[in-house]
């Protein structure tokens, strides 16, 4: 088949980005051609001619940020003006959208959380009027909804909380939906009587991953670390529900100057950098310069090279010189960071993290040390201490999750999943 993917942006290091490109790798396998739709690429995934950029899909395009802003951040007394520009905007981007699905005479179509969280309102209005009007197969790659996320999608003006809550999930009879979680899969069915598939967050577990090699040898000397220290890696962006203030409060309890926490993740996505000034603030109370790393300017997705010639390693690279990983989320929708520690077989300390971590994760049977709410118990932190200064016991740990790994969340479950979906 010809499918289409629809999608804010690709080739980044968030999770549905990340995971979407896995999905194409998989669907190419099978025979499928693929082509992408996208607001922003970071990097070509399936070739320049199979690829089309519609700035106007980018989450940081300025219709996007201001139809966000009038919305939810910043909203007026008077909804008229917003909910003009949601019609007239969406009525554009799914004419061009049709012209697209025509030009490349697809088959189906693939809705990477576009049609599911209302973080690109006009992006997610244009998927359903194309598909309500061409009738066309679509999938629909649920990764989050906006009731997961508190008040982020809190209007005043209830013209838009009916188009969110109309919306996001789509609700057409011939859409297939796949959730990244049980949660989300249980919640469909009773609150719209929709039924989904089940397609956990997957690595290829046939693929060497955070491996020692020539290229990464010198990362620990590019970022400032010495051969003594021990150094814990938040392999996350910054952003607050990423819990990195406890990994911060880990290694500070640690009360080791050799344990070093190293934040690969940038703040692009921490609103008005608010997090980041915490952490900032948090580090200088507590005297922790010289044991916290920032080190987004020389770790991404993929090896390359900076603009100044400087080497840039990939979170494989980044893994490969983890003692252990830092991951204390208080929410996501599956935790890819969680199945790349498995892969890479480096011991991880977690948060049970809603709603997904225990009932699809944690009680499969990892051996991890958990938290829970946030609170690192003096026990937590014993046995944090216990395995992070034993070569041992870090073995006997990633061996043990690896094997388990590779029998829940490898390529092989993809396939499995993505033959059902797309036959």
């Amino acid at each position: 088949m010809r499918i289409g993917v629809i999608i804010g942006r690709i080739g980044d290091v968030d999770g549905v980005a990340l995971e979407t490109e896995k999905w194409v790798t998989i669907l190419q396998d099978m025979g499928h051609e693929v082509f992408i739709l996208s607001g922003r690429f970071k990097k070509s995934i399936v070739g320049d001619d199979m690829e089309t950029l519609i700035p106007g899909l980018s989450f940081f395009s300025p219709e996007c940020e201001w139809e966000q802003n009038r919305a939810f951040f910043l909203p007026t007394d008077e909804p008229e003006a917003l909910t003009e520009h949601l019609e007239r905007v969406s009525d554009y981007l799914a004419i061009r959208m049709f012209t697209w699905l025509m030009k490349n005479k697809l088959d189906v179509l693939l809705s990477e959380n576009a049609s599911a969280l209302p973080a690109h309102l006009t992006m997610g209005m244009a998927i359903n009027k194309l598909v309500e009007t061409t009738g066309i197969p679509i999938v629909c790659h649920d990764h989050d909804y906006w009731w997961e996320r508190g008040d982020r999608y809190k209007t005043p003006f209830p013209e838009v909380e009916q188009i969110v809550k109309d919306t996001f999930p789509m609700q057409i009879p011939h859409a297939k939906h796949a959730v990244i979680n049980t949660y989300g899969r249980d919640l469909l069915k009773e609150t719209y009587g929709i039924s989904s598939v089940y397609v956990p967050n997957v690595m290829d577990f046939n693929q060497p991953y955070g491996e020692l090699d020539d290229y990464n040898k010198d990362l620990p000397q590019s970022i400032g670390l010495k051969e003594t220290d021990i150094p814990l890696f938040q392999i996350t962006r910054i952003v607050k529900r990423k819990g990195i203030v406890t990994a911060l409060d880990l290694v500070h309890r640690l009360d080791n100057k050799n344990v070093k926490l190293v934040i690969t993740g940038s703040a692009a996505d921490d609103t008005r950098k608010g997090y980041y000034k915490e952490l900032i603030d948090i580090i200088h109370e507590r005297k922790m310069e010289d044991q916290v790393i920032f080190a987004s300017h020389r770790i991404l997705n993929d090896r390359g090279t900076s603009p100044d010639g400087a080497k840039i390693y990939s979170l494989s690279d980044a893994y490969a010189h983890a003692t252990a990983v830092t991951y204390f989320s208080t929410y996501e929708g599956f935790g890819n960071a969680f199945v790349e520690a498995v892969l890479s077989k480096t011991p991880i300390f977690v948060n049970d993290y809603k709603p997904v971590y225990w009932p699809d994760i944690g009680s499969k049977g990892f051996k991890a040390v958990m938290i829970e709410d946030g609170i690192l118990t003096d026990k937590a932190v014993a046995e944090i201490d216990k395995i992070i200064h034993s070569k041992k016991k870090q073995k006997e740990i990633a061996e043990y999750n690896y094997n388990l790994g590779k029998l829940l969340f490898s390529y092989d479950v993809l396939r499995e999943k993505l033959e059902l979906l797309f036959g």
